[in-house]
């Protein structure tokens, strides 16, 4: 990183170019900004010392350049005061050049634009997408219908501000006196650190941001508008502030751990080692599709790769994406069929729930899913067997231990994960009809604040039973009666589950035990699969 103290002739003028890129906020100053800059001038313009004003800092970074062309800097930070110091020349010009004065073509010639170079490159700045027009209409002297501008409202505020000035005089105080300090960031510099330092009060940029402008920067500026709306705009209006998030996660499936603070510098680390920026642009936008359908799994066709996902969805498991990414391409590169990719998903899902289950901690899942995938295909032909293999050596609970520990763990937690299960449950009561769970909650047999009639019929240990049985399966069902409920007593609340639509409930309905045995042997209870109440 290179910084030094300096003006805005000397920044501006020579074979250059500022790009602010199209994916930034647009010109956004308004009469605050105008007012205390005028004022500035003003002051400046008075008093004829030598002094200096210092108004801030511009942040560049060197960008893809051709030989023998001008030199483009990608425009980190600074983008709104130099806007409009270069608003504020292009109004001088135009003042210089009613008057007559060969100050005109000086600023256009050596200020504004590349007097000997064609095309966008002819212009020493290049606003955003949406500030473009107006910009450059103003340079070429085009008359303006654009509307709701604050580039126009910029060039109006100050053309009715300096009308009194002498026009050369402020030309010196904005081009020589008006101080700034450049720094011009290197190929190993971290621009998130520089920026977050500069702007510690300011919008902070995301480490999307960092490598959206990073890739831009290794594209040739003649395509960086193509590739910005085929492939960059397109995830981020997709996946909005999950942007970031997702890229931790594309880089994570390639078996690393990145840190949240990281996501840039590995990026960069990648790209720099394999040097083609755009086939890996071409790869995250891929990636970028996967992701979308994981966390909306609607956008999935697939039916039953649908219904999966949905259910994985709501066990809130982020650290799986890395994972789930590769199989997406597998099922993508027609490598994993449909039905392997839903087996893969109720793996996963079987394994949470059992973790969950038996309190197995959560805090290593992290480390474990980033290098699942390939560890999976190192020990096995099939996905799936490699799958299944890493899984059960990672503390995967058996049967008979979750068997015991579904009976006398805490579930609740006021999230999906217990609604999911309890909705799991019912639905092995083998409906013909699918029940609907959209307005059903879950409720607490026994409440979670107790009455006196509830104290009475629990006894005199009600406190401990309390204690002990109020958020485990046998106390948690599920009703669209929850309001109702609340705390009434145990024999009121048997009256509304007699008349409860889900079998979880006809508990409270004695009924005929029917057992069936299969063709295998195995006893199948049709009905009270969950007779496990504590009353």
């Amino acid at each position: 990183m290179k910084a030094s103290e300096t003006n805005f002739q000397t920044l501006i003028e020579g074979t250059k170019q500022y790009i602010v890129p199209l994916f930034q906020r647009p010109y956004s100053w308004d009469r605050k900004q105008w007012q205390d800059l005028l004022a500035d001038l003003n002051d400046l313009y008075e008093n004829e010392s030598t002094n200096t004003h210092f108004i801030g800092s511009i942040v560049t970074m060197p960008t893809l350049s051709k030989p023998e062309s001008v030199t483009p800097y990608l425009l980190i930070d600074g983008q709104q005061r130099l806007t409009t110091i270069f608003i504020l020349l292009i109004l001088l010009r135009d003042i210089a050049k009613a008057d007559g004065k060969k100050l005109a073509d000086k600023i256009q010639n050596t200020l504004l634009t590349n007097q000997y170079v064609d095309g966008l490159e002819h212009f020493k700045l290049l606003p955003t997408q949406q500030d473009r027009d107006a910009f450059l209409g103003l340079i070429n002297e085009k008359e303006i219908s654009q509307k709701n501008s604050s580039i126009i409202d910029c060039y109006n505020f100050f053309k009715k501000g300096i009308r009194q000035l002498d026009a050369e005089k402020l030309n010196q105080v904005i081009a020589n006196r008006l101080s700034v300090v450049s720094i011009v960031l290197e190929s190993d510099d971290n621009p998130y650190i520089v920026f977050e330092s500069l702007n510690a009060k300011g919008r902070s940029l995301t480490q999307a941001d960092l490598i959206r402008n990073y890739f831009f920067m290794k594209i040739d500026l003649n395509q960086q508008e193509m590739i910005y709306h085929d492939y960059w705009l397109p995830m981020q209006e997709a996946l909005g502030e999950t942007l970031t998030e997702f890229m931790r996660h594309y880089l994570a499936s390639d078996g690393v751990i990145v840190k949240k603070d990281e996501v840039y510098l590995v990026l960069k680390s990648k790209v720099d080692k394999h040097k083609d920026a755009f086939a890996e642009l071409n790869r995250i936008k891929q990636f970028s599709n996967f992701y979308d359908k994981i966390i909306n799994p609607e956008k999935e066709n697939n039916t039953a790769i649908y219904n999966n996902s949905v259910r994985l969805r709501r066990l809130d498991f982020t650290v799986l994406y890395p994972f789930l990414l590769n199989c997406y391409f597998d099922y993508e590169q027609n490598q994993l069929s449909a039905n392997e990719f839903v087996e893969i998903l109720k793996i996963l899902e079987n394994f949470l729930i059992r973790r969950l289950v038996c309190n197995v901690a959560t805090f290593g899942l992290n480390k474990i899913f980033p290098v699942l995938y390939n560890n999976a295909v190192k020990t096995s032909e099939s996905l799936i067997d490699g799958v299944k293999s890493q899984l059960e050596d990672l503390k995967y609970p058996k049967d008979a231990k979750f068997r015991e520990e579904l009976i006398k763990a805490e579930l609740y937690s006021g999230g999906d994960r217990t609604k999911l299960m309890l909705e799991t449950l019912e639905c092995y009561f083998g409906h013909k009809e699918a029940p609907s769970f959209a307005k059903a909650e879950i409720e607490h047999v026994m409440p979670q604040t107790l009455t006196d009639d509830w104290k009475r019929e629990l006894g005199d240990d009600w406190q401990q039973k309390h204690d002990l049985y109020l958020h485990t399966l046998g106390n948690l069902t599920l009703t669209a009666y929850n309001s109702e409920l609340s705390n009434k007593s145990y024999s009121a609340k048997k009256s509304y589950f007699k008349q409860s639509n889900f079998s979880l409930n006809d508990y409270f309905e004695p009924k005929t035990i029917i057992l069936n045995q299969s063709k295998n042997g195995t006893v199948r209870q049709s009905k009270n699969v969950l007779n496990i109440s504590l009353i």
